[in-house]
């Protein structure tokens, strides 16, 4: 049995409104930014391999009257973390500890995710890491699943891939991987005692 992790929403608390409710003080107009302007569809282009400095460009032509808050997006990327799921990071150290070997598959963008294994130290404790930026592919792709497996040298009936997206899931599954869909990051302990059998103390 191996794993494979998702970061955002499973191991990162990650969310563009953390930072953006003391820039756009009014919900209508903010909530409007981030679903219209600087929204998922967006950020995920980078997640696939566009430049910053591009995705930008492109889009404050849309919008100039938003310039100077379309640059604070990726500027400030680090400061959209609340928190780190902590169930996860111990999830992590006792399969570690229990010699299973866990990989991560991430879309995320390679320009922001530099320095996160300084600032966040486990991040060094998996056997390795796909992060969607650098490989110009992205989830629910099956092109970046195939490339996980031949990578890390993974069975999927004998990997279960972790995530919080149900778009994920289901590709994942198409591949047959077990999976574990993650809604809730507190329930991890108990979703992988589907699969494997361990105490957290």
């Amino acid at each position: 049995m191996k794993f494979l992790f998702d970061l955002g929403g499973v191991f990162f608390d990650w969310d563009p409104h953390y930072f953006y409710k003391d820039v756009i003080k009014d919900k209508e107009e903010r909530d409007n930014f981030l679903n219209n302007i600087c929204n998922d569809e967006w950020n995920i282009q980078q997640d696939a391999g566009r430049l910053i400095k591009d995705a930008e460009t492109d889009l404050i032509k849309i919008y100039p009257d938003y310039e100077d808050k379309i640059k604070l997006y990726y500027k400030n990327h680090h400061k959209m973390f609340r928190k780190i799921f902590q169930y996860s990071v111990d999830v992590l150290d006792d399969l570690k500890n229990k010699k299973y070997e866990c990989y991560v598959l991430s879309n995320w963008s390679w320009e922001t995710f530099q320095g996160m294994d300084k600032k966040y130290p486990f991040l060094n404790k998996f056997d390795g890491l796909i992060i969607s930026g650098k490989e110009k592919m992205v989830k629910p792709n099956a092109e970046i699943y195939k490339l996980a497996t031949s990578r890390f040298n993974l069975i999927p009936e004998e990997t279960v891939f972790i995530d919080d997206k149900k778009e994920n899931i289901e590709a994942a599954k198409k591949l047959g991987f077990l999976t574990i869909h993650l809604t809730d990051p507190e329930i991890i302990i108990h979703e992988i005692n589907r699969f494997i059998k361990f105490k957290h103390e």
